[in-house]
């Protein structure tokens, strides 16, 4: 199969939906998407959780161990179809909306459809 980059761009997203389709994921499936967030203190991320949760965002929060300058964890999880628009859009506007809570963006996943 041809990779088309209209739909997935050559940038991180696009890198990793294309390895995604190729592996055999329904990409039209929409899913639980988990967009993980570090912070540098509890109260920064669960400061933030709560302004997630007043918009409607399914949340969970836990210690981190993946980097000393940001040991708590947010994970955001919105249903929606895994499509590099959505996908980054949607991390772009974590990221911007963390940035004032002290936190920044670390990845995302989901679970494969066929």
């Amino acid at each position: 199969m041809t990779r088309d980059y209209a739909n997935f761009p050559d940038d991180e997203n696009g890198n990793v939906l294309w390895r995604m389709r190729e592996s055999g994921d329904d990409l039209t499936k929409p899913r639980e998407i988990d967009f993980s967030l570090v912070f540098p203190s509890d109260a920064s991320a669960l400061d933030f959780a709560v302004y997630l949760l007043r918009n409607d965002q399914k949340v969970s929060f836990s210690s981190y161990d993946g980097n000393v300058d940001m040991p708590w964890q947010l994970q955001v999880h919105p249903f929606m179809e895994p499509t590099h628009e959505n996908i980054t859009g949607f991390e772009s506007q974590l990221g911007a909306d963390a940035h004032a809570y002290g936190g920044q963006n670390d990845g995302w996943g989901c679970m494969a459809q066929n």
